[in-house]
């Protein structure tokens, strides 16, 4: 990246009309200025649907949508045949669960960690009850990390599934899923991955990864809301039933059948959030302009920074993996006050934080507390940032008296 921090920000409108801090983007990122264009353009200028229309506005959607499809395959080291549009990571990941439900057999074991968000967690959940599997977890490390050789030791012979989170949502640690994938493949497991915390801040690349199925949501890479990508090995898809049916996703209905088109559309039923996806595909231009490597270099500076800063305040716990395993988040706890109470005084102090268990309450558990405040860290943020956080911080303590 050739240009400062300052110059990136004035690509995002919402720093013209807010004085926030804003270190909420685990939550949802800021979105610049070029991403709510095309999105805007779509409404105003060839609003229609896709892929059935033979008038110009139709047609001109149809490609906008299909390039922004092309633009996130390439993006994540895909054939485009492997990218299926949703409405987000949490609906992509009950689909894939809806999938695996009629594709697996019944017995077996699931293998997933604690670390997990309940995106990834439940669905994994309700698929291993419907299919008699145990469910094993794998823990975390006093560094806040899950043990990756526990989780290759917990992978067995019985094993046919694992889940894995790329990067967590609350320690910021990342996993090596190539790792836990080869160790999966050995046993003929399928392997699942939950990159939400992960694409847009770090390289993600499924083919090298060789995972079997990968989902995130756009509204956490700069895109729009409303808008997730589901990804899986082309093989796989076109062995797997449809979990959502209805038009477009047909190539023929009789009064007793009907007959699926190819994928990826046979996973798309309905009319899909077309200007998201759009919007999506210009916030993949928009990071590639930026470049990844320059993304998680910044954000892990930042975490550094803010891991000594907040680690010097007397009373503050942090729970956030190592710099160099961590995709830029820094959660803690405050001694003597609830994290929303922090949250709250932050607010008021100008600084955007997230409390709470972050739906990853089993984490939480593990870890001995009941909730933390998160601070998460994007291209868009500087060490100024850090600096009213810990600021904000010791303003939380003098008006509890702590």
């Amino acid at each position: 990246m050739n240009i400062t921090i300052e110059q990136l920000k004035k690509g995002f409108s919402i720093f013209k009309n807010s004085k926030t801090v804003y270190l909420d983007s685990a939550a949802t990122s800021l979105t610049p200025h070029k991403v709510v264009q095309v999105v805007e353009k779509y409404y105003e200028e060839y609003r229609a649907n896709t892929h059935r229309g033979l008038y110009k506005e139709a047609e001109r959607a149809t490609k906008e949508y299909e390039k922004a499809r092309e633009e996130v395959a390439r993006f994540i080291g895909a054939d485009a045949r492997e990218v299926v549009f949703t409405g987000g990571a949490t609906l992509s990941s009950n689909m894939i669960m809806g999938m695996l439900e009629d594709f697996l057999e019944n017995g077996g074991e699931v293998v997933s960690g604690v670390i997990d968000h309940h995106a990834l967690m439940l669905p994994l959940q309700r698929l291993a009850r419907r299919k008699n599997m145990l469910h094993e977890y794998v823990d975390v490390t006093s560094e806040c990390v899950p043990d990756e050789d526990a989780f290759v030791r917990a992978i067995t012979a019985k094993t046919r599934l694992v889940g894995v989170t790329f990067a967590s949502n609350v320690t910021g640690a990342i996993l090596d899923v190539k790792k836990i994938t080869e160790a999966a493949h050995k046993v003929s497991a399928l392997v699942v991955v939950d990159a939400t915390a992960a694409v847009g801040h770090m390289d993600v690349n499924v083919h090298e990864l060789d995972v079997d199925f990968l989902f995130f949501s756009g509204h956490k890479m700069c895109g729009p809301t409303g808008v997730g990508v589901l990804y899986g090995k082309h093989e796989l898809l076109e062995k797997m039933e449809p979990p959502l049916i209805g038009g477009g996703m047909v190539s023929d209905v009789t009064l007793g059948n009907a007959e699926w088109t190819e994928v990826p559309e046979k996973f798309e039923a309905g009319t899909q959030h077309i200007a998201g996806a759009i919007g999506l595909g210009e916030a993949v231009r928009f990071l590639d302009s930026v470049g990844l490597e320059t993304v998680q270099k910044h954000a892990r500076e930042l975490t550094e920074y803010a891991q000594e800063q907040l680690g010097a305040v007397e009373g503050v716990t942090l729970y956030s993996a190592p710099v160099e395993k961590n995709v830029g988040i820094v959660s803690f706890a405050l001694e003597g006050v609830h994290p929303h109470d922090v949250a709250e005084i932050l607010g008021k102090e100008g600084v955007a934080v997230r409390a709470g268990h972050h739906c990853a309450l089993p984490l939480h558990s593990a870890l001995g507390i009941p909730a933390s405040t998160r601070a998460s860290f994007y291209l868009y943020n500087t060490k100024d940032d850090v600096d009213a956080l810990v600021r904000g911080v010791k303003k939380v303590q003098q008006v509890f008296n702590v």
